[in-house]
């Protein structure tokens, strides 16, 4: 199921929320990271006034949340007068804390601070090479994305990269919702997988999201630009910053993300 119709497809009991999630969006043995956000942020949303933009998502990921039935549960922190805090966790059956999220959803005011990001140039695409989804070898939550490196090497390579610049895009004919560009930010692996030679195990402890601009609904959800860069690594543990560029060439988020990897 394409991710629009699994969040539209979700059960909402006030703050709860449960949806069935096939092994087709699992990355190993949890869930896709980027899917878990969107569950989560999609449960935030019964805490929040419509159509209030998510600034920044906070989320620390816990356990392995499997396929089948997905649960979370969001809780009001602070309404104030134009940033509304809003918590939401990922529990088991048993209300066992899987995952937890802390999203900040505000308005827009007039402000004398103004300053674009400036990114380097991007790529030619003659110089793309596709990230094709292979069924027992790559992640199963791949076969739903369209994505070329740009620069950079892939994983398990044996190249110490610095950064990545990836091309990414849902297979689905839509245009950008919040749960398509929570997704896609989050796909792109850690930069250290493509120091090792063989394949290897990594995943994520915490992901920060910040939306620079709210103004990406008309973009389609395919031909985004995301470049990750490697900032600092010691003892197993990663630092990695990355850009999220619309198509029409506009950077509308930031990300920083904590992992592990074990090599």
């Amino acid at each position: 199921m394409v991710l629009s119709e699994l969040i539209r497809s979700a059960m909402h009991d006030g703050p709860r929320l449960q949806l069935t999630v096939g092994d087709d969006w699992l990355q190993g043995r949890s869930l896709f990271g980027g899917l878990q956000a969107a569950v989560a942020v999609a449960a935030m949303r019964s805490q929040v006034p419509a159509g209030l933009p998510l600034r920044t998502l906070q989320m620390t990921f816990i356990a392995p949340v499997p396929a089948g039935e997905v649960r979370a549960v969001a809780q009001l922190l602070r309404s104030g007068k134009s940033a509304v805090h809003v918590q939401a966790r990922l529990e088991d059956e048993h209300g066992e804390l899987l995952a937890l999220a802390i999203g900040v959803f505000g308005s827009g005011r007039e402000s004398r601070v103004s300053r674009e990001p400036v990114l380097a140039a991007a790529e030619t695409a003659a110089a793309a090479t596709p990230l094709p989804f292979l069924p027992g070898v790559t992640p199963n939550f791949m076969q739903h994305f369209r994505v070329s490196l740009h620069d950079g090497a892939l994983p398990f390579t044996g190249r110490p990269v610095l950064a990545n610049r990836f091309e990414v895009g849902l297979r689905e004919p839509a245009a950008t919702s919040e749960w398509h560009l929570l997704a896609m930010a989050d796909f792109v692996p850690p930069v250290a997988l493509s120091w090792m030679d063989t394949v290897v195990p990594g995943s994520s402890l915490t992901w920060m999201l910040e939306i620079l601009d709210d103004d990406y609904r008309s973009q389609p959800a395919a031909g985004w630009r995301v470049d990750a860069d490697l900032v600092a690594a010691r003892d197993g543990y990663t630092s990695q910053s990355t850009w999220i560029v619309a198509p029409d060439g506009r950077p509308v988020a930031l990300s920083r993300q904590s992992m592990v990897v074990f090599a």
